[in-house]
């Protein structure tokens, strides 16, 4: 038998279950994650964070405006 042949094939199938897995989770939490991104640069360069309708949406606005 060819048990090696077996192993790979598990360990393909498993880093595929992984990958599906943090795709799904990107997908929920990506915008999330933008936004904590976002604020962190608004505040960097001295602008305002303004929430956007949905997550992800947020951008910096200027102080002075």
């Amino acid at each position: 038998m060819n048990k090696k042949g077996q192993a790979l094939v598990e360990y393909v199938l498993i880093i595929a279950l992984i990958s599906v897995v943090i795709i799904g989770l990107v997908n929920i939490f990506g915008g999330y994650l933008k936004d904590a991104m976002t604020k962190s640069s608004c505040n960097l360069v001295g602008q305002e964070y303004v929430e956007g309708k949905k997550p992800g949406e947020g951008s910096c606005k200027s102080e002075s405006n």
